[in-house]
């Protein structure tokens, strides 16, 4: 190996670190000062790519990320500056360097992050449209990522993520938190926005260079400390945490995923878990019920001590129901029935929304579990199968092995 291999390969772990860890703070922070999203990703990508050569000669800088910022910055200000003819239009543009002119540590750039959001929640485009922006934006998630999360091809999603930049474009829409009273406007579609990065954190843990859980958890007590005493702000957070305190028990030492009801609560984070009753408890007294407080305490009843409070969490999801009449609540509320003995009944339920859920992989996984506890082991078998092709990591592939392999040996038995 000669011996420049080793300077760039410590290069490039360096620029993937900022990468995995800053870019949304980065691209945020360029897009708040360049009002542009194109153009913040081009000079953003510019500036990584004057990394490998700069990093290279003069060795990896004390503060990568801010060098990354302040070069991206000026590579954006040199394009608007070729854009535009007449000096006036080029002097608007030179308060934006002012503030971060010199960084030189990670903090000093300011989080950017929760503007983005809320610019890219502006009421202007549809609400499908604002979480994916957001999403590919904020937390650098693919387009294949976001549109599996919509269950859209990538191409359609691509052409929904372009045509989104172009309004917020054509539109001025300003980077920046709007008023409390302009809140109710855009607030739902943040809140789905960061529990959207959560869950898919949560799915992709084992895989994931981000801490998507981590940064959907801190942009929820940002939102938190912007606007305190939000029952839905504080439903979002005890979801959350409620969640995220069980991660490490998700995965048994068998390699394989495990049930809320059958996981090592020894392993569940306590803290998290007293800190996301603590959120539900102070939204619940608020007496103003919404979707992510009943989701809340749909994760408390699950966490029951000694069972899951099935009949409590049937209840909810009646009451779930009011606010989001979705196929997915329907298939929740329809496992939930199952497991209070209602297989029948539940599966009817399932298989009436297969014209809407058919590729989603829980539904295929839901199905085929009822469908083994009703002995019906043939379509049991067909249907572990198509979920064991589309499952999101090894973990549930494994799990969901297993119950084939059980299908499979009742069904030669019987």
């Amino acid at each position: 190996m000669s011996s420049a291999a080793p300077k760039a390969i410590a290069i490039q772990n360096a620029i993937n670190d900022v990468m995995s860890n800053d870019r949304g703070r980065l691209l945020a922070g360029l897009i708040s000062r360049l009002s542009d999203f194109q153009l913040a990703e081009d000079a953003l990508q510019e500036a990584l790519i004057s990394a490998l050569s700069h990093w290279g000669r003069s060795g990896i800088p004390h503060a990568p990320t801010a060098w990354l910022m302040k070069v991206a910055l000026n590579k954006g200000i040199d394009r608007l500056r070729s854009q535009m003819r007449e000096s006036h239009k080029v002097e608007q543009f030179s308060f934006v360097t002012s503030d971060v002119a010199h960084p030189t540590t990670r903090e000093e750039i300011p989080d950017e992050r929760l503007r983005l959001i809320f610019a890219c929640c502006h009421p202007a485009l549809e609400i499908k449209s604002r979480v994916a922006l957001t999403l590919r934006t904020v937390s650098g998630l693919t387009t294949r990522e976001i549109a599996n999360a919509f269950l859209d091809t990538e191409k359609t999603m691509g052409q929904r993520l372009t045509r989104s930049k172009s309004k917020i474009k054509a539109k001025g829409i300003g980077f920046a938190v709007p008023q409390s009273e302009m809140w109710d406007d855009r607030l739902n579609a943040v809140l789905a926005t960061i529990y959207l990065i959560f869950t898919t954190g949560y799915v992709i843990e084992d895989e994931a260079e981000r801490d998507l859980c981590g940064e959907a958890i801190f942009l929820g007590r940002l939102l938190n400390d912007l606007k305190p005493n939000e029952p839905e702000i504080e439903g979002i957070l005890a979801l959350m945490l409620l969640t995220h305190a069980r991660l490490p028990a998700r995965v048994g030492a068998d390699g394989l995923s495990k049930p809320i009801e059958e996981q090592d609560r020894s392993l569940w984070q306590e803290t998290l878990i007293e800190e996301g009753r603590m959120f539900l408890r102070n939204a619940v007294a608020r007496r103003s019920p919404q979707a992510f407080q009943i989701k809340a305490a749909i994760a408390d009843c699950h966490m029951t001590k000694g069972s899951p409070d099935w009949m409590q969490m049937s209840l909810l999801y009646q009451s779930l129901w009011h606010f989001e009449p979705t196929p997915v609540i329907a298939l929740n509320w329809a496992v939930v029935m199952a497991e209070l003995g209602h297989l029948e009944t539940a599966l009817k339920k399932i298989d009436s929304l297969e014209g809407d859920l058919s590729a989603f992989q829980p539904w295929h996984a839901a199905r085929a579990s009822i469908l083994l506890k009703l002995g019906h082991f043939e379509e049991a078998t067909t249907a572990y199968k198509t979920a064991i092709e589309t499952a999101p990591d090894a973990p549930s592939r494994a799990f969901l092995a297993a119950k084939l392999t059980a299908a499979q040996k009742h069904g030669s038995n019987s």
